[in-house]
């Protein structure tokens, strides 16, 4: 039996739960799963066995998987008790998340944190109803937890300052790469960035650019590749020659400037979201999700050990 060093609550058992609890479960912790839905929860297990051994390429000394340090029940006042750290999962619905985190707070240690892995939601929202709100803060991950080293810590109105260096500290200890916006947006950071290409994306398809394969291709085969590694400030201060950031502003910045203005807005119709579906579903061919999803966490691994490789060489 592995003995666990402190025991962690995940409160959702959908993908999200279920791959913190497979990254937390790699750390030798243990982990307590509460959601309503029995399913979620028998899904959660077979998601640890799924991923574990990817887990295990780039963690060598990867034990087998400590069962006995995962805990699935539908009984909250069971996970609340003897935790450290509690991580909400529930789906981005404000309704939904007050609900659950009042439940919580009616059995929980006043003084035990609970983060959430909200993708858009405001933390003063979240926190708004709750009785013990200065407890709170986002912990948002990126899909997938268990490999993507990216965690947002995002403190609310009523948070404990203490808590934001708390909470990164907490993330960084499971090799995560924490970053803290200087203040709350929707979308936080990443997701922001996101939602901008993909506005454009969708513009570009509704209006007849450019198909889904040759935007798809586009971002992989060109500045994706460079994105891996260098954030989109470094990748123009490079493309200033030795003049710099400062350089490629001054020459380069009103060509962006009439980009900026051509980008286009975009909406979700039933016809744009038919030609995006449709584009998608001819590129993919036969291509299974479960196939999709081994190749996507197989390139990650893969572009993940390159990344360690690379950052040892430098020092």
């Amino acid at each position: 039996m592995i003995l666990a060093k402190r025991s962690i609550t995940l409160l959702g058992a959908g993908t999200i739960g279920a791959s913190w609890a497979a990254l937390f479960l790699s750390y030798g912790e243990k982990v307590q799963v509460y959601d309503s839905d029995q399913n979620a929860l028998l899904n959660v297990k077979k998601y640890v066995e799924r991923v574990w051994r990817d887990l295990a390429s780039i963690m060598p000394d990867h034990p087998l998987i400590p069962w006995e340090n995962l805990l699935l029940t539908q009984n909250l006042k069971r996970v609340c008790q003897d935790t450290v750290w509690v991580q909400e999962n529930a789906p981005d619905n404000l309704v939904i998340k007050h609900r659950l985190l009042s439940d919580a707070e009616g059995v929980l240690e006043k003084h035990i944190p609970i983060a959430s892995s909200t993708t858009a939601l405001m933390a003063s929202d979240i926190q708004a109803e709750m009785t013990y709100p200065e407890r709170f803060i986002v912990g948002h991950p990126f899909n997938p937890p268990h490999l993507i080293p990216l965690v947002e810590v995002v403190a609310g109105k009523k948070t404990d300052p203490e808590l934001t260096e708390r909470a990164k500290a907490f993330y960084e200890s499971y090799g995560k790469e924490v970053i803290i916006p200087k203040r709350e947006a929707t979308g936080h950071i990443a997701n922001r960035l996101q939602a901008a290409l993909y506005r454009e994306v969708v513009h570009m398809v509704a209006t007849g650019i450019a198909s889904v394969e040759d935007i798809d291709r586009a971002i992989v085969h060109g500045p994706g590749l460079r994105w891996a590694f260098l954030g989109p400030n470094l990748v123009y201060h490079l493309g200033g020659g030795d003049g710099g950031y400062a350089h490629y502003l001054d020459c380069l910045g009103p060509s962006q400037e009439t980009r900026w203005k051509d980008l286009g807005e975009a909406a979700l119709s039933d016809e744009t979201k038919g030609k995006l579906v449709n584009g998608l579903t001819e590129t993919l061919g036969e291509a299974s999700m479960t196939d999709l999803r081994t190749k996507r966490d197989a390139a990650l691994i893969g572009l993940l050990k390159l990344k360690k490789h690379l950052d040892g060489s430098a020092t």
